[in-house]
């Protein structure tokens, strides 16, 4: 299973990437070996993904945390009917992104999952459903920072329209960008 098609829980990440730091005794513990553990076994689980259908519009949902950013590229075959998934996509933040203020990290989100899926997305129409309202007044903001400014450039490049949906309703996205694990994934 590809990486980009697999579902992917960031916070299996975190115990397993400070591993990766440089001067950290590297002590493989029994919260390690289940963290690898559960990465392996989801990354070797298939998957009811779908391939795109060029003449439909993507659908872009996307959320952010305070640690991860997590999106869910897809698509409808009509008005009322259930989303396609075509790929899942999650990461953590570095420091400095986890000290951007929420509507920038909602915005990061949406730019990572442009980058993650820009051979799907550069000359369709793309539909992307953010759980944070204000993302709109942001992107209209004359006096910017050079980081959204760069940001919206690359919007640009895209057919975008932003729609908001709640947290509660965005649930896949906002499911693959929440570090806090219960005792049992949820499933998608």
């Amino acid at each position: 299973v590809h990486l980009r098609c697999a579902f992917y829980d960031p916070s299996l990440a975190p115990p397993l990437s400070r591993l990766l730091l440089k001067d950290v005794e590297f002590n493989f513990d029994q919260s390690y070996i289940e963290a690898f553990q559960e990465l392996t076994n989801r990354l070797t689980s298939a998957l009811v993904l779908q391939a795109p259908n060029w003449d439909l519009p993507f659908e872009l949902m996307c959320d952010a945390s305070n640690l991860t950013l997590g999106a869910v590229l897809g698509q409808r075959d009509g008005v009322g009917q259930p989303v396609h998934v075509i790929a899942y996509a999650s990461r953590t933040m570095d420091p400095a992104q986890q000290n951007y203020t929420t509507i920038e990290k909602e915005l990061l989100a949406i730019v990572f999952a442009l980058d993650k899926f820009r051979s799907y997305l550069l000359s369709s129409k793309i539909i992307v459903f953010s759980d944070h309202a204000a993302l709109r007044y942001l992107l209209k903001k004359p006096d910017a920072k050079l980081r959204l400014i760069r940001w919206m450039l690359l919007l640009q490049e895209f057919n975008i329209e932003i729609r908001d949906k709640k947290g509660a309703e965005n649930s896949v996205p906002n499911h693959l960008s929440r570090i806090e694990r219960e005792s049992e994934p949820m499933p998608i």
